[in-house]
C-alpha cells in the first residue's frame, strides 16, 4: 500500500507537550480547556455564517442543505422509486456469480448502521429539540429522505473507484473517489488534496464522533445507573477501552460480523422501548406530532425561529445518519456486489432507518414527555447531557425503565465506536501505509479514555466541527462526479427494466 505522506510527527509531539497537563489535571480540567481551545479555533477557520441575522447557519450545514436536494433532484427521486428494488437486493434476491468483495450487502449495511445508529440517536436528538424545539424533528425528517440519495450517490462511488490491494482486500471510499474521479477530470492536483483533506477530518473525527463523544454521552447516562462509574469515570473509559480493543484489532471481518449480530438486535429493543413510551402517553400523539410540523416554520420556535430549527435538525441528521459526510462510503466499498449502483441501492436503508424511523421514535419520547423545556432538566439540557435527558424521559414511565436506555446506550456506544475505528484506520493507512495502522488504534484507544474526563459540552461541539467538516471535500466530489452514477443508474435501470437482472440470478 502506497503511502500520501510520512508519519505526522508533529502530531505527535503536540500530543507529548500536552500530556503533561492532562495528567496533572486529574478532574479533567485541563483535557476540557484544551478542548475548548481547538473548538474556537476549528470554529474560525472552518464554520462562517451565511445567513443575514440570527440564528447563525453555518456553512457546512447550508452546504449539506444544498448537496441532499442537487442529488435528489439529479437523480430523479432515486431514493423514493427505486427503495423498494432496494429492499429486494437486501433480501440477497439478486446475488451473482460475478458479485466480488469483502463482505456481504447486508453486513456492509450493518456496519455502516453500526456507525450511524448511534447516539446521535438518543443524545443527538435531545439536544437538537431542547434547542430547536419540536420543530428540529421535522427538519430532522426532510434531511433523512434527503440524505438517502446522499448515502445512494456515496456508496456507488466507492464502488466504482475502489482498489483492490496486492493483499487482495479492499481501499475505498471518499479518499479514492475524490483522488481518482478527479484525475480522470484532469484536476488530479486537486483530487489529491481533498482526498488528503477528507482522510485527516475523517482520522480527527473518529477520534470525536467515534470515540470521544460516544464514551462520553453514554457515560451520563451510564453512571445514572451505576454510581461507582459517576465516583470512577476512568473505570468506564477503561472498560469501553478493552470491548473496543478485542474487536479493532481482527480488522473488517470481525467488525462486520459483530455488527451483524449486535446492530439488529439493539435496533429492536430500543424501539420497542420507544414504542411502550408512546402508547403510555398516546392521548399526547396528535398534539406532539402538531408541535413538530407547526413549530418547524414557526417563527417562534425555540433558539432562532425558522432558521434556527432547520439548522438544529439538518445538524443532528447529518451527525446522526452521517449523509454527506462520506463516512459510510468506505465500508460499502467492501461489499460484494456486481454492480455499483446495487450497493448504493443499498446504503438508501441508511438514513431511512436511522434518521426517519429511530430519530423520530426518540422525538417523539422527548416531546411526549416534556423534559425537552422542564424546568427540573434545565441543568442537564445547559451541560448538552443528551442521553442523560433520554433518561430522564424514559423514567417518566418506571423507575427501572432507563435500565433499558443505559443497556440500548451502551450498545450504541459501542457498535459506533467499532465502526468508526476501521473509517479513521482506512484513512490514516492512505495516508501512511499499513504498517503504520496499529499507531492509529492506539491512538483511537486512548481518545477512548481521556473522554470519561472531558466535558460533554466541548465534546459534542469538537464532534459536531471534524464530522461536519467532513462534508466539504466530500460533497465536491459528489457534485463533480454525479454525471458519471446518473449515467451507471440509468444503465441500471434499464436493465432492470428489460429483465436482464432477473436472468443474471437465475443462471
Amino acid at each position: 500500500m502506497r503511502k500520501i505522506v510520512s508519519l505526522p510527527t508533529v502530531v505527535v509531539a503536540m500530543l507529548l507537550t500536552l500530556m503533561p497537563s492532562w495528567v496533572t489535571a486529574n478532574d479533567g480540567s485541563g483535557l476540557d480547556a484544551w478542548f475548548g481551545t481547538i473548538n474556537g479555533w476549528l470554529s474560525t477557520v472552518i464554520f462562517y455564517d451565511v445567513f443575514p441575522g440570527e440564528p447563525a447557519m453555518p456553512f457546512i450545514v447550508a452546504w449539506l442543505i444544498a448537496g441532499a436536494v442537487f442529488l435528489t433532484l439529479r437523480f430523479s427521486f432515486v431514493n423514493l422509486r427505486m427503495i423498494g428494488h432496494a429492499f429486494a437486493v437486501l433480501r440477497g434476491k439478486y446475488r451473482t456469480a460475478d458479485d466480488k468483495g469483502e463482505v456481504t450487502s447486508f453486513q456492509a449495511l450493518t456496519t455502516a448502521l453500526s456507525a450511524t445508529v448511534g447516539l446521535g440517536n438518543i443524545a443527538g436528538v435531545a439536544i437538537a429539540i431542547s434547542i430547536g424545539g419540536p420543530g428540529a424533528t421535522f427538519w430532522m425528517i426532510v434531511a433523512g429522505f434527503l440524505g438517502m440519495t446522499t448515502k445512494f450517490t456515496e456508496a456507488t462511488l466507492a464502488q466504482m473507484y475502489r482498489e483492490v490491494r496486492p493483499d487482495g482486500r479492499l481501499m475505498g471510499g471518499a479518499m479514492e473517489y475524490l483522488s481518482k474521479g478527479f484525475a480522470e477530470q484532469g484536476m488530479e492536483g486537486l483530487g489529491k488534496f481533498l482526498a488528503i483533506m477528507f482522510a485527516v477530518f475523517t482520522i480527527f473525527g473518529s477520534f470525536g464522533a467515534g470515540s470521544a463523544f460516544q464514551v462520553s454521552q453514554s457515560l451520563g447516562a451510564v453512571k445514572e445507573q451505576i454510581p461507582f462509574f459517576a465516583e470512577m469515570p476512568i473505570a468506564y473509559g477503561i472498560l469501553m477501552a478493552v470491548l473496543t480493543g478485542l474487536v479493532i484489532i481482527g480488522g473488517l471481518k470481525r467488525i462486520a460480523h459483530t455488527a451483524e449480530a449486535i446492530v439488529p438486535t439493539m435496533i429492536i429493543v430500543y424501539l420497542l422501548a420507544c414504542l411502550w413510551i408512546i402508547l403510555n402517553n398516546i392521548s399526547g400523539v396528535p398534539d406532539a406530532l402538531s408541535k413538530i410540523v407547526v413549530e418547524a416554520f414557526s417563527p417562534i420556535a425555540v433558539a432562532g425561529g425558522i432558521v434556527g430549527a432547520i439548522v438544529q435538525g439538518f445538524k443532528r441528521a447529518a451527525f446522526s445518519s452521517e449523509a454527506g459526510l462520506g463516512s459510510a462510503a468506505i465500508v460499502h466499498s467492501t461489499a460484494s456486489v456486481k454492480y455499483p449502483v446495487r450497493q448504493g441501492m443499498v446504503a438508501l436503508y441508511e438514513p431511512f432507518i436511522d434518521t426517519v424511523i429511530i430519530c423520530t421514535m426518540t422525538a417523539l419520547v422527548i416531546i411526549l414527555t416534556g423534559v425537552y423545556n422542564s424546568p427540573e432538566t434545565e441543568s442537564i439540557r445547559a451541560a448538552s447531557q443528551g442521553a442523560a435527558l433520554t433518561a430522564v424521559a424514559f423514567r417518566t414511565v418506571a423507575d427501572w425503565f432507563p435500565i433499558i436506555l443505559t443497556l440500548s446506550v451502551f450498545l450504541f456506544a459501542f457498535s459506533t465506536m467499532i465502526a468508526w475505528s476501521y473509517y479513521g484506520e482506512r484513512c490514516w493507512v492512505y495516508l501512511f501505509g499499513e504498517k503504520l495502522s496499529i499507531i492509529y488504534k492506539v491512538m483511537f484507544l486512548v481518545f477512548v479514555l481521556l473522554a470519561s474526563v472531558a466535558s460533554a459540552a466541548n465534546m459534542l461541539d469538537f464532534t459536531d466541527l471534524l464530522v461536519l467538516a467532513m462534508a466539504f471535500p466530500n460533497l465536491i466530489g459528489l457534485y463533480l462526479l454525479s454525471g458519471k452514477v446518473r449515467v451507471a443508474l440509468n444503465d441500471y435501470t434499464a436493465k432492470l427494466k428489460s429483465g436482464e437482472l432477473d436472468r443474471e440470478t437465475k443462471r
